[in-house]
């Protein structure tokens, strides 16, 4: 399977972005933190609270990402609830014969990370994809420059 594109802001902010090949149709949706979905659960939530404001000052979401965060952030709850329980259960269980068996809880935190991991990269929060951005510092207004006199 071939390597899926990146995001144009992507690639600005990683300082790749050549105007030469760039899509010039490719669709600009506007930067903004979309509302989180209702069906996330609380630890779900926190991720999206946690995780949205930041991809949004980045300029890597809009409204069109809200269900690839929104899965991104049900895979993170899913991960932490799984490995809760793989705290207490253990990694493995009897079954019903008396044998010792894998806690089907490892499979669905496997599962989970790999979801993670797609979705980061999409989003640019891999270690990978992170390695290559480049942010510019903003400069801060100065709250006194709209009262200096222009000779």
């Amino acid at each position: 399977m071939a390597r899926p594109r990146k995001p144009t802001n992507l690639k600005i902010i990683q300082g790749t972005y050549r105007p030469d090949r760039a899509n010039q149709n490719e669709p600009k949706p506007e930067i903004c933190t979309p509302e989180a979905p209702e069906f996330l659960s609380e630890k779900a939530l926190q991720e999206w609270q946690r995780i949205a404001p930041i991809l949004e000052s980045l300029g890597l979401l809009s409204q069109v990402d809200k269900m690839a965060l929104a899965a991104y952030c049900s895979a993170v709850a899913r991960l932490w609830l799984a490995e809760e329980q793989l705290k207490t259960e253990g990694l493995t269980v009897t079954n019903e014969r008396g044998r010792r068996i894998k806690n089907p809880l490892v499979d669905v935190a496997n599962a989970a990370a790999k979801q993670i991991s797609l979705f980061a990269s999409q989003f640019g929060m891999s270690p990978s994809t992170r390695s290559g951005v480049s942010v510019k510092a903003l400069e801060k207004e100065n709250p006194l420059a709209k009262f200096k006199k222009k000779w």
